[in-house]
């Protein structure tokens, strides 16, 4: 009789080994990102003692010190010496998008010295909702049925807001709004998430160089920066940890599905919600109740019918 081979166990694929292990990295990198935007308020609460504008001056302008050594460190320094790369149509969307970006930044430090991270950690709830709307007036999208029953839950959860609490949350509504027109700019943009950050800022520096200057000199003695070297250091801290979370998550984003990215982007405004109700216990009431599970419950509603056959597409943010 002859012989038999022995009997060998299937092998596990070098190729599929590779991307499992891949995946996990790129999961591992998209939370540690999110978890540290989520944190932001943290980090802004210690520097609450200065001016929001101040605060918002030196982000932009440390960030841009912070992305260019980035750019640097990841073999992409050439681009900073491109004449290509400073085409005038592509300044003017990336002048357009830092205009966009600044006026959410600036909103969300102002939230955060204001006691208002809920009104905050609402308004990037509402985001994805409020470019599914820009997407439908200036893309032309199309939307199922069931995404426009979301849309409604989100207006609905606002409106709640707004009766109960005798005011419109301008907060929660500016960075949704500034969010989601960042969001379709840069969608439009030929430019990817590092540099896109570099030029934004580059377009931001006149300003923020400007502003400091300004203040300096008006306030005829040393001001936040420079007179102290806590609030010096705090204040160039803005710029590095606005820089390394892109980073991450910009490296995340070559690995996972953006349906995958979509999803974990909701840990920053719920880890926004645990600090500012079991945190820095903002005021949390009825009404938030019934706003949030409203918001919630069409984010739900929109993300089951993202799943279907006719999904439709949102600007990436």
């Amino acid at each position: 009789m002859r012989d038999l081979p022995p009997h060998t166990p299937p092998q596990t694929s070098h190729v599929d080994t590779a991307h499992s292990a891949s995946v996990g990295q790129g999961i591992f990198l998209a939370v540690a990102s999110t978890c540290i935007w989520g944190l932001f308020p943290l980090l802004f609460k210690t520097v609450t003692h200065i001016g929001a504008l101040e605060v918002l001056a030196h982000r932009s302008a440390w960030s841009l010190v912070f992305v260019t050594l980035l750019m640097v460190i990841m073999g992409r320094g050439r681009e900073i010496f491109s004449k290509a790369f400073y085409a005038p149509k592509t300044l003017r969307i990336m002048a357009f998008s830092g205009f966009a970006i600044a006026w959410n930044w600036g909103i969300f430090i102002w939230a955060v010295s204001h006691n208002l991270v809920l009104q905050s950690s609402l308004g990037y709830y509402i985001s994805p909702l409020m470019s599914v709307v820009l997407g439908v007036v200036f893309l032309r999208e199309r939307l199922v049925p069931l995404a426009w029953v979301a849309v409604g839950m989100a207006a609905l959860g606002v409106a709640i807001l707004v009766v109960n609490l005798g005011a419109l949350p301008w907060v929660s509504l500016g960075l949704a709004v500034s969010w989601s027109i960042y969001g379709l700019v840069r969608k439009m943009a030929p430019v990817g998430s590092l540099p896109g950050l570099y030029l934004e800022t580059l377009m931001l520096l006149p300003w923020a160089l400007a502003y400091i200057g300004w203040l300096g000199l008006s306030s005829g003695e040393a001001f936040a920066f420079g007179g102290d070297v806590t609030n010096s250091f705090l204040l160039a801290g803005t710029g590095l940890v606005t820089a390394m979370p892109l980073l991450l998550y910009a490296r995340a984003a070559r690995i996972l599905r953006l349906s995958t990215l979509g999803v974990l982007m909701y840990i920053v405004p719920t880890a926004q919600f645990i600090l500012a109700v079991f945190v820095f216990d903002e005021p949390f009431t009825r009404a938030h109740l019934a706003a949030f599970a409203l918001i919630w419950l069409g984010l739900g509603v929109y993300g089951w019918s993202s799943t279907r056959p006719r999904r439709p597409i949102v600007p990436v943010l």
